[in-house]
Formats: structure tokens, sequence, C-alpha cells
């Protein structure tokens, strides 16, 4: 019983952190790319800077949904006999 609840906690931890991980990362890239395409055009930055708050608010959606399914391990236990 005890080995099955390290692994959840192990578990939602691995989903938690990586998650962060790559939600940081696709921001990061995001953030970036859009600097260079507001220097570029910068006539198209209010229609960009929409856009990429959109899919800011998508990325983060994307990780706050395995944080959801990292507590829902944590704590609802479905895993326990």
């Amino acid at each position: 019983m005890e080995n099955i609840l390290g692994l959840v906690a192990l578990a939602c931890g691995l989903i938690v952190g990586l998650g962060a991980l790559g939600a940081s990362i696709g921001i990061a890239l995001m953030g970036g790319k859009f600097l260079e395409s507001s220097a570029r055009q910068p006539e198209l930055m209010n229609e960009l800077q929409t856009k990429m708050f959109i899919l800011a608010g998508l990325i983060d959606a994307a990780f706050l949904i395995g944080v959801a399914i990292a507590l829902l391990f944590a704590f609802a236990k479905p895993f326990a006999i």
C-alpha cells in the first residue's frame, strides 16, 4: 500500500514539474517571437498582442489541467485498494 502511495506522489511531482517546465518554455518562446515580430512590423503590435495573450492562456490552461489531474491522484487516491 505504501509503495503505491509513494509512486503516486512521485507521479504527481513529475506531472506538475514537467508541466510547469513545458508551459514556461512555451510561453518564453512565444514571447520571444512576439517581440521579434513586433519589431519587424510595429503596426501589427495590437493584433499580435491579442493573439499572444489568448495563446498564453491556452498554454497555461494545459498546465492547470495537469495540476488538477495531479491533485486528483494525490487526494482522491483512485489507485488505493
